[in-house]
């Protein structure tokens, strides 16, 4: 049997399906428009841990010990000189911890101590040249006989004994006859006067109890002249 082919051609009005439109890269701007906020959540999350930081650091806080009404240096201090502030830990800084008031108590002031100032270790001295089994002895010293303008207060100097007028230079008023040398007495400033119009000053000496009379003695009777020591090195 023959078979008959059959043609069937295209209908013209039948619908046309519309074309798939072509890809434009709209996923990956959806992606990049989601990042945004993520990266947005995650700087505030940052800025919020970091002002945690400060503020727990701001929180670190300790008790340390402050002045609290002037201090002469040389002075003594007391339980009503010092006290308690608290401190944020600062590195740069080393104040005296309160724990340690009672061992503070009694020291003596290595410079001018001000209220509102912290107290750290290196402004006080457990003697300074000023301990109780010392004796301080003012002595009134004309001009020419003590270095203008060179004193302050820990300054070891040598108190010179003069000899008395109208006696032989030759000899002082403490050494043997005939000596070339004259006796010196061993001191340490304690405080250091103001020049009156004539140039003479007070000098405060802090010298050893077997020295005290002596120099007292010899102050007394214009016979004392001050030299200053060396300073050691950084004072």
């Amino acid at each position: 049997m023959d078979s008959t082919k059959t043609s069937f051609a295209p209908r013209t009005d039948a619908p046309r399906q519309p074309d798939l439109p072509v890809s434009t890269g709209t996923k990956k701007r959806s992606g990049r428009t989601w990042s945004v906020p993520v990266l947005l959540v995650l700087v505030t999350l940052i800025g919020a841990l970091g002002g945690a930081v400060v503020v727990a650091r701001a929180g670190d806080r300790t008790d340390v010990l402050a002045v609290a009404r002037d201090v002469p240096v040389g002075q003594q201090v007391t339980a009503q000189d010092v006290k308690v502030v608290s401190f944020a830990d600062d590195p740069g800084l080393s104040p005296i911890p309160a724990t340690d008031r009672a061992s503070i108590v009694g020291q003596r002031a290595a410079v001018d101590l001000h209220p509102g100032d912290l107290l750290t270790r290196s402004q006080l001295s457990a003697r300074g040249g000023l301990g109780d089994t010392e004796q301080v002895v003012g002595v009134e010293l004309k001009r020419g006989y003590v270095p203008r303008d060179e004193l302050r207060p820990g300054d070891k100097v040598a108190a010179v004994v003069l000899p008395a007028q109208g006696t032989d230079t030759g000899s002082t008023g403490s050494g043997s006859a005939g000596s070339d040398t004259p006796d010196t007495i061993d001191a340490t400033v304690k405080s250091v006067g103001t020049p009156d119009s004539t140039g003479a000053l007070v000098v405060n000496l802090v010298v050893a109890p077997a020295d005290g009379p002596l120099l007292a003695t010899k102050a007394a009777a214009k016979q004392i002249a001050l030299i200053r020591q060396p300073r050691q090195s950084g004072s």
